[in-house]
């Protein structure tokens, strides 16, 4: 009976952390949200979780994968398992302000499951005020594109197109330059008598 304690450090791998994630993830009400978490070589075939709740040994699994790379999915909430880099990500969508709270990235494991406390924090959409009807509307990341997108243009313009107009100006300028004399008149054909 003592060979027992031995045998299972040969099956469950030991490691001080065998899962990390990150302390705080945060995201904005009806977008989405990716968490990476990492963990230990040897734990690449264990079923990987995401649950919710202040508590480990208390939280609700939201979506769990079988101990594949195979994607698995929950309501609004996904999970896949890259084994060769021995990370998961967990994708949750359609996100609202009370999905604010403690989840946990973890492994299934004999005995006690192993994770990894995440703080999500649900933001609300950005409002804009000034349309005709008064209303709020919510920015759009078009309209935000389209504002990088000018300003990448202006600045283009600032450090590209104006040096090199004027560059181009300079040189047409040199070239039809007045010849200056220097005290010599230029050689002038002579005429034979």
């Amino acid at each position: 009976m003592w060979l027992l304690p031995p045998l299972l450090l040969l099956v469950v791998p030991v490691s001080s952390a065998p899962i990390t994630g990150p302390e705080e993830a945060k995201g904005l009400e009806q977008g989405w949200l990716e968490v990476q978490c990492r963990y230990a070589p040897g734990w690449e075939t264990y079923k990987k979780w995401w649950c919710r709740g202040a508590d480990l040994s208390s939280c609700k699994i939201l979506v769990k994968t079988n101990g594949s790379e195979q994607e698995a999915k929950g309501n609004r909430v996904s999970i896949r398992d890259d084994q060769s880099n021995r990370t998961f990500t967990v994708t949750m969508k359609a996100l609202r302000r009370a999905d604010t709270d403690l989840y946990w990235c973890g492994i299934e494991r004999i005995g006690s499951d192993r994770g990894s406390r995440v703080n999500v924090i649900i933001g609300p959409v950005p409002v804009t005020m000034g349309n005709p009807a008064g209303s709020p509307t919510a920015t759009s990341p078009l309209s935000e594109g389209r504002s990088l997108l000018s300003s990448v243009h202006f600045l283009l313009l600032v450090f590209l197109k104006v040096p090199l107009l004027l560059g181009l100006l300079s040189a047409v300028v040199w070239v039809n330059r007045p010849l200056r004399s220097s005290g010599r008149r230029p050689s002038q054909p002579h005429d034979s008598p």
